[in-house]
């Protein structure tokens, strides 16, 4: 594929749906264009708003806290392997509503209650524990979060 055609592509791609530069550029690459022109096509992108790190994390990080419920960790973490920079996820992240960010921990623990199957207190903490973690939130808040679920009677 040569340049203009990689070009016109990957700015169609870019058009429907939101990419971060690393994943346009592993695009290009995979088209067989040099690294001369997949430098050349990222900065045009760039240059003409098709491709934008700081608002692709911020779609990244509303979409994966409301959807798939994750904590901070673990969207800093997939946004880090995408190799956007600290400061672009720090900023992203920042939209993160903090009331809300407990209320969906909160959800997500009395969801995870009522299927663990073990009557041991420590195992149900420990098990909720991992779950809320694995999910990427901070196991400060975990922990605190978990005692007021156990201790919640409904």
């Amino acid at each position: 594929m040569d340049y203009r055609q990689a070009l016109n592509k990957a700015a169609a791609l870019c058009s429907r749906k939101e990419y971060c530069t690393a994943d346009i550029q592993k695009k290009l690459v995979n088209w067989d264009l040099t690294e001369e022109e997949v430098g050349k096509a990222l900065e045009w992108l760039s240059g003409e708003k098709f491709i934008d790190d700081k608002r692709y994390a911020a779609y990244y990080v509303r979409d994966k806290f409301r959807f798939n419920g994750w904590g901070r960790i673990k969207i800093r973490y997939q946004l880090r392997g995408k190799q956007i920079t600290s400061s672009v996820i720090d900023e992203a992240l920042e939209q993160i509503d903090e009331g809300e960010y407990l209320k969906m921990l909160a959800e997500l623990l009395h969801s995870k209650k009522r299927s663990v199957k073990n009557k041991d207190a420590w195992q149900k903490k420990a098990a909720l524990a991992r779950f809320a973690q694995s999910r990427g939130f901070e196991p400060d808040v975990v922990f605190s979060m978990i005692d007021e679920v156990l201790n919640d009677i409904t």
